[in-house]
């Protein structure tokens, strides 16, 4: 009888957390799917079925959206696990600043991501930017970084990547500093060099930490929105649209019913590739 009690009671401290997830997620979550078959105005709506869907598919701009979003979440991800290793390594070996060099790395990530793009929108600018001006002194002639149809997607993800790299970092010092000291001397008294180590040792032990960046990387790559409105808006045209962004015009413009219809389709496409990439990642760490 004591027991049951004490279970009961255990389970009591569950329900502030649950009552957050059911409030904050799952509820927007059944509405979304319910007003996506629907015309509403927020004070009334209508049921239309798969209209939205059909009418969304059928924008123009999430073409463009739909290749953009894959560009975006795929460089964005691969960058940070690529130089975010590359931080991890260099910050957890014998270096005198290591702790300033951490902190210089990872403060990006505190920082606004409405701050970071109003203030690399100042820097790119084409002909007052700090950047250009720079250039200029070598004698460059910099490029319009977010006006240029061809550049103003990569100039956002250059910036993404130097806003996210720390938190990768800081993920790959984590799965450093965990490797056993044991290891690394076994390894050292066999011979093996730096490049030995680093293949046949630290990357398959980081290799969960790597599994772990790419997710996250990817995940929030996928869903994006607040650094590409504010640097382009979407723009020059539909140059740096992603379909968070269509979602938004969609609201703004007063169809919130597709705007709706959007959500449930970027839900279903980050499920569609986040899972799928995640049992995958999960199955060949246990294989190893």
């Amino acid at each position: 009888m004591i027991k049951s009690v004490r279970k009961i009671y255990s389970y009591w401290f569950l329900v502030p957390a649950a009552a957050v997830f059911l409030i904050f997620f799952i509820l927007p979550t059944i509405m979304s799917f319910f007003f996506s078959l629907t015309r509403w105005d927020l004070s009334s709506w209508t049921f239309i079925g798969l209209q939205n869907f059909q009418s969304f598919f059928q924008t123009y701009s999430l073409s463009i959206g739909l290749v953009n979003t894959i560009i975006y979440a795929v460089l964005t991800s691969s960058m940070k696990v690529i130089i975010g290793l590359m931080f991890g390594l260099f910050l957890c070996s014998k270096i005198k600043t290591k702790n300033f060099l951490r902190s210089v790395v990872f403060f990006p990530s505190l920082v606004s991501t409405i701050a970071v793009g109003m203030t690399f929108s100042s820097l790119m600018n084409p002909t007052h930017g700090i950047i250009n001006g720079v250039l200029s002194l070598f004698g460059i002639a910099g490029p319009d970084w977010l006006g240029n149809p061809s550049l103003a997607l990569y100039s956002v993800i250059f910036v993404d990547v130097w806003k996210g790299v720390g938190i990768a970092t800081v993920i790959y010092i984590a799965g450093i500093t965990s490797i056993p000291n044991d290891y690394n001397e076994a390894f050292a008294i066999d011979g093996g060099n730096r490049w030995q180590k680093f293949i046949y040792l630290t990357l398959p032990m980081v290799r969960p930490a790597m599994n772990t960046v790419i997710i996250l990387s990817f995940i929030g790559g996928m869903r994006t929105f607040d650094l590409v409105w504010t640097m382009t808006q979407g723009g020059p045209g539909f140059a740096s649209d992603l379909v968070a962004s269509v979602i938004y015009k969609q609201y703004t413009a007063g169809y919130y019913g597709l705007s709706a219809a959007g959500n449930v389709v970027l839900l279903a496409m980050i499920s569609l590739l986040a899972f799928p990439l995640y049992t995958f990642l999960n199955k060949s760490e246990v294989a190893e």
